[in-house]
């Protein structure tokens, strides 16, 4: 029986084992070994398939997101609305054969759009050049999911081969710390409230023969969120879903269109036309609000604040992250900010390396030179 056999088998027995107290140690090493084959299929893949040129990209700007589709569905016509630049479209697939890079300016934000090779099924393994194409896709700050309206099913696909890829997407990272030991076997240390039991831990880390660790879990995690701290190479990416050619059916079917998806993922698609600039407004809003920024307004010492040009920074940045985008030295050299903004309890506030600004803060940095 080959590996893809192998996975079919795992899969099924997975599927058809009712979870209980149980069958719950069986099923976590099942799922432990399935995500083993995978990734070894996955490394396989990429060791065999050769490089190729034009996917090296530098990032660049304030944050970097990229279009993930099949091909055909519209994703350098899209680039080409949102950033101008000039990436090859036509009706027949595979029209992109590399990385285009293009730039769109928002709301102060300079934000690095690429479009990629459309993404197909298999290219986890290494398919229609998925080596290249999934490493692109595992730099990028934001994923834009990218169907259109008559192939809705591909996001199925899509999102398929993002998770055979390690890449999670809008799900924060599990607080699961796993550290091997040379001895005493697995011991676990659980805060808050926490499901997973010892023997299910024991089960699915003796998959990878990780027979002695201290294991820390914090919160509500599954035993998927284990496999995945277990093979430590997944990332956490935030992604929204777009479609496409909405310009081509009728408002009946676009609303049904828009409740399919709904009810399959939960969410709301933006529905466009890159062709027609129909609700690119919209999509640059949604682009802007995942990546997560905030805009700081500097002010000099004893001058006007900068209301002109915002620095970019992310949500959840400190005075400290401010003071490295200006120059390194100045937390060496760093005495204390001021605060004119929501982050603070009155106007002028000092403040020091470790605060948290919000957007549209006003920011001095006093330093000692």
């Amino acid at each position: 029986m080959g590996l893809e056999e192998d996975i079919r088998a795992l899969e099924d027995e997975i599927r058809d084992t009712k979870y209980n107290k149980a069958t719950s140690q069986h099923i976590g090493r099942l799922k432990a070994k399935l995500a083993r084959i995978k990734d070894d299929m996955v490394l396989r893949a990429m060791k065999s398939v050769g490089g190729g040129e034009g996917f090296a990209v530098k990032k660049s700007g304030d944050g970097t997101i990229v279009l993930v589709g099949f091909p055909s569905v519209g994703k350098s016509t899209l680039l080409n609305k949102l950033t101008g630049a000039q990436s090859e479209t036509a009706s027949y697939a595979f029209t992109t054969l590399t990385v285009v890079p293009g730039l769109m300016e928002y709301k102060g934000a300079k934000i690095q759009i690429l479009d990629i090779p459309g993404l197909i099924a298999g290219a986890a393994m290494g398919k229609g050049r998925g080596k290249e194409v999934i490493g692109v896709v595992r730099t990028a700050d934001l994923i834009v999911i990218l169907g259109d309206v008559f192939n809705a099913v591909h996001v199925d696909v899509l999102m398929h081969e993002l998770y055979d890829s390690g890449i999670r997407i809008n799900k924060p990272k599990p607080d699961i710390t796993i550290k091997k030991t040379g001895g005493g076997g697995i011991r676990l240390n659980r805060v808050g409230a926490v499901k997973l039991g010892l023997e299910e831990v024991r089960a699915i880390l003796s998959e990878n023969k990780i027979m002695n660790a201290d294991v820390l879990i914090r919160g509500d995690v599954t035993q998927d969120d284990l496999v995945d701290a277990m093979q430590g190479n997944r990332l956490y990416v935030p992604a929204f879903i777009a479609i496409n050619k909405v310009d081509l059916i009728t408002d009946a079917q676009r609303k049904e269109v828009e409740e399919h998806m709904r009810e399959k993922y939960g969410v709301d698609p933006i529905m466009i036309s890159a062709h027609k600039g129909y609700h690119i407004d919209e999509l640059q809003d949604a682009i802007y609000d995942h990546l997560g920024f905030v805009r700081i307004y500097l002010k000099p010492y004893g001058e006007d604040p900068d209301m002109e040009e915002p620095m970019i920074m992310r949500k959840g940045s400190t005075i400290e992250d401010i003071c490295c985008r200006l120059h390194r030295d100045f937390v060496d050299q760093f005495r204390y900010a001021k605060i004119w903004g929501t982050s603070v309890k009155h106007d002028a506030a000092k403040v020091g390396l470790k605060h948290k600004v919000d957007d549209k803060d006003i920011v001095t940095i006093v330093t000692t030179l």
